[in-house]
């Protein structure tokens, strides 16, 4: 579990690097299906920690899929499963509309919120490179690289067909 958490937090973080005010890229994100490769990693107190992490992700409007660290993380925008292949578990959880950092989505309507934390470093049609501040002397960086819209496609594919899966998994089940 504290792999899907810490997953999660990475992502929802990159979303809010992706969603800084007055980038080209972000005027193009609302109406589209977005997919992106995300590589972020973490520093406090100016020294770099080894935790660096890297996936995919596919967003459309407050649905998401993203993959990195073994995880296979899917929300049609009202549900939230996270799924380890590896360890056969899934949590399946409420999406709460306060909850940021568990939904990278929720970033794109309210990056406004983080744009003095937001340090750009670098940004072009297809990628971005930005540091985010943190409360407790932390800065997390996210580069966002091959990114490519789409047509909407709408949220079928998001949701997990729990029935699908194994009866080796154990799900839990939150909502």
């Amino acid at each position: 579990m504290k792999r899907i958490l810490t997953s999660l937090l990475a992502v929802s973080l990159a979303f809010s690097a992706f969603a800084q005010g007055g980038i080209p890229i972000l005027d193009r994100v609302p109406g589209h299906r977005v997919f992106f490769h995300y590589t972020y990693s973490l520093a406090k107190d100016g020294k770099p920690m080894t935790q660096v992490t890297d996936g995919d992700c596919t967003v459309e409007d407050n649905a998401f899929l993203l993959s990195g660290l073994g995880l296979e993380v899917r929300s049609d925008g009202t549900t939230r499963w996270s799924i380890d292949r590896e360890a056969e578990e899934v949590l399946i959880e409420k999406v709460e509309k306060e909850d940021l950092f568990t939904n990278p989505a929720l970033f794109i309507g309210s990056y406004k919120n983080y744009m003095d934390k937001l340090k750009v470093n670098a940004s072009s049609s297809n990628s971005l490179d930005v540091t985010l501040l943190l409360d407790d002397d932390t800065a997390a960086r996210f580069v966002l690289k091959d990114i490519v819209f789409g047509d909407k496609q709408g949220k079928s594919d998001f949701p997990l067909d729990e029935k699908s899966l194994p009866e080796s998994y154990v799900i839990t089940d939150l909502r």
